[in-house]
């Protein structure tokens, strides 16, 4: 019914489709299938029958073919390349199965091979160096070629056509450096102290004839396995690269691994994979939604596990290998960050100076990052992020012609919340990083987004949703960069950073291989997303600033810091590495001041005529701190022997500064020869304090001018107890801590009852891994207080100006504390007295954190921080996760808890991890951590703190207190005071400026004809740069003062120095006016 009327009765067949079964067949068994994969290429008991065994087809490492010879550097040294082949060395015969050491010994072998006429023809000849250590290839005349990593990475070095001339001699050197990629750890554990005899064996000296076909297929395999492992079962995708991966291995067993058979492997690759993966036309075809952009990157820590010497060298071998790449792939790109590891191949590496520059003009090899090191955040100063950048561009752009559009921080452990405005003033808009993605209490929720400082300025920032910066380039990373791509819904392009890193290398062959293998099969079967090598960092950033731009997608925004959730015992660990970061920070500081004093004062005025500003003195100091900054130096992170080396460079620091500045104050007119002889004539001159802030400040207080009432005094009640006393305070110790603290202008207690201030506390400290780096929240379980010697409390100062009480606390037989409290005479008026407490440590804990707690009867959900050029605001509680995590965060000079009406600040000379739980505030002073540095914080220690209660808000009060007690007062005679207080009056700001401004930095223009390095092209004229920023919150405005010099214009400037707009000037001074948090620059034209 219905049906055709005409339709066939007879039945219908394919006449191939068979009639009967000729066989049962199975239903393949998944797993099984899958699991069978491994047998093709791993190094397990079917080795020999698998495509390992055919990699390769000859191998030659007789004395006929390779002979070599070794000279062993003496003691520990590293010779270069001419020195280590000066006829006076004694080269003596060597071989493989040799051993080398110890540790961090140097090696150099002279290797002369040949080949035979066979081998003249052979696609592809390798020199095969394995000793499990670093090592570089040097031609026989002294040119680096390429690194070597060891332990079966980066072991070939590729024999050029020029030497594959038949029975004819050639020699290269090879230069062995006793240490793996990451140091010489113990144990095998990559975070333990050095092993100063470890000795390494040489495994590998062959040349090696190489099958191409089976390299290929080697990766053409490697990606199919990952396609059959890693796409969803309930793929197609999946089971037809199953299907693939075991069509190859059954092709290759009924060839019996024949180049033939290797061939057709290949051909049923290609079903899966193209037929392009063996160029970089693979990346020609479907270019649409390419949307994962692979970088070549190469992390060389400047510092870790390795000294400064040894980062010298990693730098040579790192991007002597990529430029071999960079000649191979014509799609590679690669960046470089970090501008003294530039300066330092270009000083050490001249032959691989001018490769590189070679592939920068070409495009190919791209610096990145704009800043001197990859340095800390958290912890430098406002004006050391200032010379990051300021460094960092200026060396780029008067080597390379260009700067940074992107700041690049892949691995520093926290991001400062002034980053996004101090980027924007060096020229950068971009921000690239992952290392949140390490954090161990919440997930950070974006992955590309808008970062916003505490001014208000914006920067993009993109966390690679791969997670890490050295990705191996493996189908797994490209997956994830979608598949944990947390702002797929603003925009789905992400960065794929690949390349062996922290101990340097950066990509290899095999990644590059990967990776067209990867676009090979999202254009052919998709599913994986497409990869493609991105042109650059800044072509990625472009794009996304342009859908920004034009309204194409809205990003998230992200205020504040970046807060990192791990590692927060870097605030405190190496405490003399953080001590000396902050004096010389000052330093710098007060030698820039007085120095621009110096120069632009008036010929002859005051015998400073022939004085020139000390660029070049001021530059070492300045490249040295910022090199201290990276992020393993200054956070404490690092082996013993990159402590060894700060201390060292620190101490030239100070050297060289005490100098500067005893030239500058002679210059000025104190205490030098023509000084004397004016004395003669004019009595004997007036003692004036140096006026290095950017206000004026008090000379010390004397009895002279202290009431009766403001005087300081103490009295003993009994042995342990004793009270200070000021006009301000009354201040009573006990056993050395503070039971009772009154406020008598306040007419408050500060202390709850019943508790104690200036308290020592100790606390277990074992973090989950990371010793130097972490402590965990479960620490705090482990508080114990720590009592004093009875009777050890006596009085040490008893003078109208200043009493002290001091006391010592026994921690153990090894470690102890001697805390002296002092208050100084108080004040009449507004001024804001302290409670001073100096500390002296004896330290030799194992795994112990010291603090010392401030509990106050404040009450606030919040408190306040230093950071760089203004204040950040944290919890107080542990309301949520995400509160909970910041139980330890860093601060800089100071931090406050204050309510409505009243607050107490801690004052600090050296240190900056602290914490504030409900109302108690607690200062982090030493830890003890055993790796990688087995001897961290060990010894002697001095440091300071202070206790500042305040009436009111928090305010320019704090501020001001935090700098000058970091900043020592210092007086020197002078034959003609008043001039020269005059000369100390330029540049601040007038009384009745906004109170939160700051003028932080005074310092000379860059390019002045007469302060100038040469780097860049001098400009006429001499010019004054000022730097001021609000401190506390609020659109602000003020005044500059000129005082006695001539100013003829004046600019807003970047950071850089580039003008951006005019200023107003009169003859007294600038008016400026600064939005909340601001940092404004000015560059002030002299008459």
């Amino acid at each position: 019914m219905g049906g055709d009327t005409n339709r066939a009765l007879a039945p219908t067949f394919s006449s191939t489709y068979p009639i009967h079964a000729p066989r049962p067949m199975g239903k393949q068994i998944h797993h099984i299938y899958r699991d069978r994969l491994s047998q093709f290429t791993n190094n397990g008991q079917y080795k020999q029958q698998s495509l390992l065994a055919r990699l390769y087809d000859g191998r030659l490492d007789s004395d006929k073919h390779i002979k070599l010879e070794v000279w062993h550097a003496p003691d520990l040294t590293r010779p270069t390349f001419k020195e280590a082949t000066s006829k006076k060395n004694e080269y003596v015969k060597a071989k493989k199965g040799d051993w080398f050491g110890p540790s961090w010994s140097t090696h150099w072998f002279r290797v002369t091979f040949s080949l035979p006429y066979e081998w003249t023809y052979k696609p592809c000849v390798e020199l095969h160096w394995d000793a499990n250590n670093e090592g570089m290839v040097w031609t026989e005349d002294g040119k680096p070629l390429q690194g070597l990593t060891g332990g079966g990475e980066r072991v070939e070095w590729v024999v050029p056509l020029e030497f594959r001339d038949y029975d004819k001699e050639h020699v290269i050197y090879i230069e062995m450096a006793c240490n793996g990629m990451f140091g010489n750890p113990q144990g095998g554990d990559t975070i333990q102290p050095p092993d100063p005899n470890r000795y390494f064996r040489l495994d590998q000296a062959d040349l090696v004839s190489v099958n191409l076909d089976a390299r290929a297929l080697y990766y053409d395999f490697w990606i199919l396995g990952d396609a059959a492992r890693e796409f969803p079962e309930d793929s197609w995708q999946e089971h037809q690269a199953l299907q693939i991966c075991n069509e190859i291995m059954d092709c290759f067993i009924a060839g019996e691994g024949s180049r033939s058979c290797i061939q057709d492997c290949r051909e049923i690759a290609k079903k899966y994979l193209g037929s392009d993966v063996d160029s970089d036309k693979v990346y020609e075809k479907n270019t649409e939604h390419a949307i994962v952009n692979a970088i070549g990157n190469c992390h060389i820590d400047t510092c870790w596990l390795w000294p400064w010497a040894e980062t010298q060298r990693k730098i040579a071998r790192s991007w002597s290998s990529q430029c071999d790449l960079l000649d191979r792939y014509p799609e590679h790109r690669f960046v470089a960050s970090q501008a003294q590891q530039f300066k330092w191949l270009e000083q050490l590496y001249p032959d691989a100076w001018d490769r590189v520059k070679s592939h920068v003009k070409k495009g190919n090899f791209q610096t990145i990052g704009g800043s001197w090191v990859e340095h800390d955040t958290n912890m430098p100063s406002g004006e050391s992020l200032v010379r990051q950048f300021l460094y960092g561009q200026r060396f780029f752009e008067s080597r390379f012609g260009e700067r940074c559009k992107t700041f690049w921080l892949p691995d520093t452990f926290g991001y400062s919340t002034q980053l996004p405005q101090l980027c924007r003033l060096a020229g950068m808009n971009r921000f690239f990083t992952q290392k949140l993605s390490w954090n161990n209490i919440n997930n950070f929720p974006h992955t590309t987004f808008n970062w916003v400082s505490l001014d208000g300025s914006q920067v993009i920032c993109h966390m690679a949703p791969c997670e890490t910066y050295t990705a191996e380039a493996h189908f797994g990373d490209v997956s994830r960069s979608v598949s944990q791509h947390k702002s797929m819904d603003q925009d789905s392009t992400s960065l794929l950073p690949f390349g062996k890193g922290d101990g340097g290398g950066g990509p290899t062959f095999g990644m590059l291989e990967k990776l067209r293998r990867c676009r090979g099969i999202a254009n052919e079967v998709g599913l994986l997303p497409k990869v493609k090598v991105a042109e650059s960092t800044e072509d990625f950033f472009d794009r996304l600033e342009k859908r920004s731009a034009e309204g194409e997608t809205d990003l998230v925004t992200w205020y504040g810091e970046l807060y990192f959730e791990l590692h927060r015992g870097t605030y405190t660990t190496q405490a003399n590495n953080k001590r000396n970061n902050r004096k010389a920070e000052i330093l710098l500081h007060e030698i820039e001041y007085l120095a621009t004093l110096a120069t632009v004062q008036k010929e002859n005025a005051m015998g400073g005529g022939s004085y020139k500003y000390p660029k070049k003195d001021l530059d070492f100091m300045w490249e040295a701190v910022l090199l201290c900054q990276f992020h393993d130096c200054l956070p404490g992170s690092a082996i013993e022997m990159c402590y060894r080396d700060s201390d060292e460079l620190y101490a030239k620091v100070f050297k060289t500064g005490a100098k500067l500045m005893d030239d500058v104050v002679a210059a000025m007119g104190f205490e030098d020869e023509k000084a004397k002889m004016i004395d003669q004539g004019n009595g004997e001159g007036e003692n004036v304090l140096l006026q290095t802030l950017g206000w004026t400040r008090q000379p010390a207080i004397t009895t002279a001018f202290v009431s009766a009432r403001d005087t300081a005094r103490v009295r003993q009640i009994s042995e342990d107890v004793c009270v200070l006393e000021n006009g301000d305070f009354e201040v009573e110790v006990k056993d050395g801590v503070i039971t009772r603290l009154f406020d008598k202008k306040a007419k408050r207690e500060v202390v709850p009852k019943g508790q104690k201030m200036n308290q020592l506390v100790i606390f277990d400290d074992k973090p989950l891994y990371w010793q130097a780096w972490d402590v965990e929240v479960f620490h705090l379980r482990s508080r114990k207080e720590l009592k004093a010697e009875s009777g050890s409390m006596r009085i040490v100062s008893d003078g109208a100006e200043k009493v002290a009480v001091e006391t010592k606390t026994v921690i153990s037989e090894k470690s102890w504390v001697k805390t002296t409290i002092s208050l100084n005479a108080s004040s009449a008026g507004e001024g804001v007295s302290q409670i001073e407490v100096h500390a002296e440590v004896e330290w030799h804990e194992t795994m112990k954190f010291l603090k010392v707690e401030f509990p106050t009867t404040i009450t606030n959900t919040e408190a306040s921080y230093e950071t760089q050029f203004g204040i950040i605001r944290r919890p107080t509680h542990y309301n949520t996760t995400w509160d909970m995590a910041k139980f330890e965060v860093c601060c800089h000079k100071w931090a406050d808890l204050s309510e409505h009406g009243y607050g107490l600040s801690i004052l600090n000379d050296s240190k900056y991890g602290f914490a504030t739980a409900g109302n108690v505030m607690r200062l982090s002073l030493l830890r003890a951590p055993k790796a990688p540095d087995a001897h961290a914080d060990m010894g002697h220690h001095q440091m300071k703190w202070a206790i500042l209660p305040h009436v009111g808000a928090l305010d320019e009060r704090t501020v001001r207190a935090g700098m000058e007690f970091n900043v020592e007062k210092r007086t020197h005679k002078h034959a003609e005071p008043e001039m020269v207080k005059s000369l100390m009056g330029a540049f601040k700001l007038a009384e009745d400026s906004g109170k939160g401004l700051v003028v932080d930095t005074v310092k000379r223009g860059e390019d002045d004809e007469d302060a100038s390095n040469g780097d860049m092209p001098a400009k006429k004229g001499r010019h004054v740069i000022v730097r001021v920023y609000d401190s506390l919150g609020g659109m602000a405005r003020g005044t500059v003062l000129f005082g006695p010099v001539e100013v003829q214009k004046a600019w807003k400037c970047n950071l850089l120095e580039d003008i951006i707009e005019e200023a107003e000037v009169s003859s007294d001074g600038m008016e400026v006016e600064l939005r909340a948090f601001e940092v404004a620059s000015y560059k002030l034209l002299l008459a």
